[in-house]
């Protein structure tokens, strides 16, 4: 079964720049980060980025299939940094907000291939 998620993370104060800096680093690496969401079964990720009322918003999209490994499980040298930048930047006092998903749009020979 594939799980669809959609979370938005505040991002802390003050750290727009290294938000710029995590996200081209991700971009800039994308080969291996292609190979790291393997192991997940992830089979989409998108960051989206909102600056809304003075603050500034990360929202995580995926699809995931069953049985992927957690990302702070992962050794892989791309996921520690991108943990570590998660860790500089997202704000733990803030309660990730799960938008719950109403309508999942995948066609059926799309969801073949991610099984």
């Amino acid at each position: 079964m594939l799980q669809v998620e959609c979370t938005r993370f505040k991002v802390k104060e003050g750290k727009s720049a290294v938000v710029d800096e995590w996200l081209q680093f991700l971009n800039d690496n994308m080969k291996d980060v292609l190979v790291t969401l393997e192991g997940e079964k992830m089979y989409v990720e998108t960051i989206l980025r909102e600056h809304k009322d003075g603050s500034e918003y990360l929202y995580w999209y995926s699809v995931q299939g069953p049985g992927g490994i957690d990302v702070e499980e992962s050794t892989h040298w791309i996921d520690v940094k991108h943990l570590a930048y998660w860790d500089k930047c997202i704000d733990n006092t803030f309660r990730p907000e799960e938008l719950t998903p109403a309508v999942v749009m995948i066609p059926q020979r799309v969801r073949q291939v991610m099984q």
